[in-house]
């Protein structure tokens, strides 16, 4: 019998169910709600079903004791809810987008508890969400990992910005520019786009030029980790924008260099780490950040925008996590 039952919209998202799952202490399996989320995990059993995204009639074949969500996918269209718990974790804690209140507000009627990454986003939870729902902090699961790990010292830099469609970031406006910066660099540059911008147009256009691009240059490789918790392991610096791999990255110490060539009028890029355009990004400002860290004045600022996340960085957010799921078993 299954006792704790994932549901996975996209198969990136699974790297927070298997954080999860490794300090679950039950039977659990995962559903996929889409035909590409199938094959999703390699350590957590698949429920072979027979119609994908029939997620009602899946969740009382399978009779767990509970059913976990990190997306939004039909939350407010399904009604397995009314009989069986329902948590909510993020499969990413992006910061600046405005999406927490979207999340809260499209997933209220039906979640029984929400787990936030940080207090910023437990305190937006308990503004949206009825009061019915247990709120808790809990940490990022997926981070863990990066907490104790040590940079690698490679002068390897990961470019990792937000989703086109769904997050407005920068990628459009700044891929071509960041390879250019980094072809015949001694750096090697890892180029990781979203993985909704290799599938989804306009950007899967823009992806593909990239890789053809990148085949020909031998100092950057285009990343097909199927998450990013290696390729960060592996990196010095990161680029991105306001995407919620940031968040993860808080965890690791380590520079971050944040974008403001965002494609979305309604948002900002919050000013955590080294701020710029890619037109101003230059390799000596790399260099510095490689060789030396963020300057007294970023290093004050990151400080602070981490004490107003609030999220608790000891290593120990899948266990607190796993502890929340299971206490929805009893």
């Amino acid at each position: 019998m299954v006792t704790v039952l994932y549901a996975i919209q996209h198969a990136f998202m699974a790297k927070t169910f298997e954080a999860i799952d490794e300090r679950v202490t039950a039977k659990s399996a995962f559903v996929p709600m889409n035909v590409g989320a199938r094959n999703a995990c390699e350590t957590i059993p698949e429920v072979s079903v027979d119609e994908v995204g029939a997620i009602d009639r899946q969740v009382r074949r399978i009779d767990p004791d509970v059913v976990v969500y990190n997306h939004r996918h039909k939350a407010n269209d399904v009604e397995f809810h009314e009989e069986y718990p329902l948590v909510h974790v993020r499969h990413g804690a992006s910061v600046g987008r405005g999406e927490i209140e979207e999340t809260a507000e499209m997933t209220g009627e039906a979640v029984d508890a929400a787990l936030a990454p940080g207090e910023y986003w437990a305190t937006r939870y308990e503004e949206v969400y009825p009061e019915d729902v247990a709120v808790s902090v809990v940490g990022v699961p997926e981070a863990d990992t990066l907490v104790a790990a040590d940079p690698p010292r490679d002068r390897r830099v990961l470019y990792a910005p937000t989703n086109h469609n769904y997050g407005g970031g920068s990628y459009l406006n700044t891929a071509h520019e960041v390879i250019d910066l980094f072809e015949r660099s001694d750096y090697e540059l890892l180029f990781r786009p979203h993985p909704a911008d290799r599938d989804e147009a306009p950007a899967k256009s823009l992806t593909e030029e990239c890789r053809d691009r990148i085949a020909e240059i031998p100092n950057v490789v285009f990343d097909t980790n199927d998450t990013p918790l290696s390729s960060m392991l592996a990196s010095d610096v990161l680029l991105s924008d306001y995407s919620g791999i940031v968040t993860e990255w808080l965890h690791s110490g380590r520079p971050l260099v944040q974008f403001t060539d965002i494609v979305s009028d309604e948002n900002e890029v919050p000013r955590i780490g080294h701020v710029t355009s890619v037109d101003d990004l230059e390799c000596r400002t790399i260099d510095a950040l490689y060789e030396n860290g963020y300057s007294d004045r970023i290093t004050e600022h990151e400080a602070a925008f981490r004490s107003k996340l609030g999220i608790p960085m000891d290593g120990r957010a899948s266990e607190r996590a796993a502890a929340e799921v299971m206490a929805c078993t009893e």
